[in-house]
């Protein structure tokens, strides 16, 4: 087995939320680089919400100042939704001030980064929280079937 097998992740969406289109190409070809993945645009916030219902994605890669609505809003949306809370979130942004990581936190991301993003810091964070999205999707997979015998006997 290779080094790569060991650490290959099953196939995963992430969604890249950026209303620069460069920023949105540079995220995009740093993305493509991790086996698996499916890479889904949005040049907005309302955008954002409209192709996580769409797409479902594993993971999001949210800027944070974007017209129409903030990043801080897409995400504070998704976390109050059962339906999506469990989607992880790395704010991706310019914002670098210790209220703007306090305020992203209190949102609900589950990791800030600062631009320019670095390549590798960038893969290993989209990487670990993929995992860990992966990971809690075979839990609750075990526990509802768990569940489900427990009611199946129960009749």
């Amino acid at each position: 087995m290779s080094p790569d097998e060991d650490t290959s992740l099953p196939p995963s969406t992430v969604l890249i939320v950026d209303d620069n289109p460069q920023n949105l190409e540079l995220l995009s070809a740093y993305i493509e680089e991790v086996p698996n993945i499916t890479i889904v645009p949005a040049s907005n916030g309302t955008e954002a919400l409209a192709k996580v219902a769409q797409h479902q994605p594993d993971l999001i890669l949210l800027d944070i100042m974007m017209p129409k609505m903030s990043g801080f809003e897409v995400c504070r949306t998704l976390k109050a939704d059962p339906k999506t809370r469990d989607i992880q979130i790395i704010m991706v942004t310019a914002l670098n001030e210790v209220g703007d990581h306090e305020r992203a936190v209190d949102c609900g991301t589950d990791e800030f980064l600062t631009k320019p993003v670095n390549r590798i810091e960038l893969i290993t964070r989209v990487k670990s929280l993929l995992r860990v999205r992966h990971l809690k999707r075979q839990l609750k997979q075990k526990s509802g079937e768990g569940t489900m015998e427990a009611d199946g006997r129960a009749d």
